[in-house]
């Protein structure tokens, strides 16, 4: 089931429309803040295209760029598949892993994995959206000591549905965030560490098809997780429609949850994540080119 909205169609149709010059709203790639003393966030986005205004990995993390700098002291920076320079990961408070999962895991490549390891030794916050939750069954067990849980295949299962999230938990990840309800392509039955230790639910749903309501942690698809040798992980399963970002409440679930990896204190009421939805045609990258 999709849910089809003004929102959607615009963004669709701005997508088939995609111009062969970069997107409005396209951020610079790898700059350094200028800020040296502020709050580096690194989000790392696939550049790879998949169907217009799903998986919009590049735009989404744009978008989400220019909400994290409404948190006074915050500076982004974006990274395309992974950080080609050093100094990217240097002193980063958190690390946005937004790209494709399984196979093609962007952390599980050469020597991303120690990398990514001496990233979360030092604090470093994690998050993991939508396909970045999706590890190779042999590299899920070190996934799980860097985010708290990781979906693998033959375990877990995926499917769209819409869900509509009109209660939270107490966490400072979910201040301020209003009802939302989306079409998403969600990732569940998410196997998590022993006991659930360190890990907090924060979002549940199930597949509306499902003859029964999975017990105990199968329906989560959003957790943080304190790691037991410090620092913060959040993890949210959804994030295949860029069109979700015109939803307030959505959008700041998502960056509370970032900059709590960060460690940074969030406000009674949420981060501030004001955005005109008809501005996010302006963030989708073009099409390649056809051959």
């Amino acid at each position: 089931m999709r849910l089809l909205s003004a929102t959607v169609l615009a963004l669709a149709a701005a997508a088939a429309a995609r111009p062969a010059d970069p997107p409005k709203n396209a951020p610079p790639v790898e700059e350094a803040p200028a800020d040296p003393k502020a709050a580096k966030v690194v989000l790392v986005a696939g550049s790879n295209s998949f169907k217009a205004g799903e998986h919009e990995y590049v735009g989404g993390a744009a978008v989400l760029a220019d909400l994290l700098r409404q948190t006074p002291g915050v500076a982004p920076v974006l990274a395309l598949d992974w950080p080609k320079k050093a100094e990217t990961l240097a002193g980063a408070k958190a690390v946005v892993f937004f790209f494709d999962g399984g196979d093609k895991h962007a952390a599980t490549k050469g020597d991303r994995p120690a990398e990514v390891k001496k990233l979360a030794d030092a604090g470093v916050g994690i998050v993991q959206f939508h396909q970045a939750v999706d590890y190779p069954k042999d590299f899920a067990d070190r996934a799980r000591g860097w985010a708290g849980g990781a979906w693998e295949k033959g375990a877990g299962e995926r499917a769209h549905w819409v869900a509509e999230f009109n209660t939270f938990p107490d966490h400072p990840v979910c201040r301020g965030v209003a009802p939302f309800k989306i079409d998403d392509g969600w990732l569940w039955k998410i196997r998590f560490a022993d006991g659930m230790s360190g890990v907090t639910p924060l979002l549940r749903t199930w597949n509306p098809k499902a003859t029964a309501k999975p017990e105990g942690s199968q329906d989560v698809i959003a957790w943080a997780f304190d790691r037991p040798g410090g620092g913060r992980s959040f993890s949210f399963t959804g994030g295949h429609l860029h069109a979700s970002l015109a939803q307030e409440g959505y959008r700041r679930f998502l960056v509370n949850g970032i900059l709590w990896s960060a460690g940074l204190e969030i406000p009674k009421g949420g981060a501030k994540v004001d955005l005109d939805p008809k501005t996010l045609g302006d963030y989708l990258k073009p099409a390649p080119p056809k051959k």
